[in-house]
């Protein structure tokens, strides 16, 4: 049985040329034409992505993906909009989305993107396993990687999928540098097609959750010209 994809969108003829494309590639589509009725299917279905315009009725796509991602940190979302629909890009990516496509778009661009999201799902998981270690440890940060928990001082933090891919890459590989493009094909995949301007947004983001003072990060470094690296050094186990 392929991959269920939920579409969300109030176009008609959008939602109708995605879903041609999609069940020709063996993907499974559900379909909701507004916001709540998107929140509703994702709670039945439980799909593997999600496909969100951003402009819905009842509840717009940067709602619906807050509430998804309260509900699962994982599932991959895409959003979908047209150029004026999007003032900051950041405020998708807070509410927890993982990319964006902006219409009108072609038919293989989606799928390349699709792709990369589920692979990067599929494979993202398993980031922290690669090594022999368990724990890494930098000052009162703890990253866990078979169970993908992140502590700060012994509380746990909440952390999106991308947040916590991109800091388990760098502490699993404790001291080394990595280049934004380094970072982008680890996390999204090495035939990802977005912006790595996006990877600022993120490290942005989690230096809010890590760090005392943003301006001035003890854990998530930046080299200049080079890229970011994790501490000073980390310990693991």
């Amino acid at each position: 049985m392929g991959k269920t994809i939920l579409i969300a969108d109030d176009e008609r003829s959008i939602v109708n040329g995605i879903c041609a494309l999609l069940e020709e590639e063996g993907y499974d589509c559900r379909i909701a034409s507004n916001g709540e009725e998107a929140v509703g299917v994702f709670c039945e279905e439980h799909p593997d992505i999600v496909v969100l315009d951003i402009m819905m009725p009842k509840k717009n796509g940067f709602q619906v993906c807050e509430e998804i991602r309260a509900m699962d940190a994982r599932v991959p979302i895409l959003m979908l909009s047209a150029k004026s629909d999007i003032v900051d890009k950041s405020v998708g990516f807070k509410a927890g989305a993982d990319d964006y496509l902006t219409k009108p778009f072609i038919g293989e661009e989606l799928l390349l993107r699709i792709e990369a999201l589920l692979r990067r799902s599929a494979a993202g998981q398993t980031e922290g396993a690669r090594g022999s270690r368990a724990i890494a440890r930098v000052g009162k940060l703890e990253v866990h990687f078979k169970r993908q928990r992140v502590y700060l001082d012994g509380k746990l933090i909440d952390l999106t999928p991308k947040e916590y891919f991109i800091l388990a890459t760098m502490a699993n590989h404790p001291g080394r540098v990595f280049t934004t493009n380094e970072l982008v094909e680890r996390v999204w995949g090495e035939n990802y097609v977005g912006e790595v301007t996006s990877i600022a947004v993120y490290i942005r983001r989690l230096r809010e959750k890590l760090e005392v003072d943003p301006s001035k990060p003890r854990y998530i470094i930046t080299v200049w010209r080079v890229g970011y690296r994790l501490g000073e050094e980390a310990d693991g186990e």
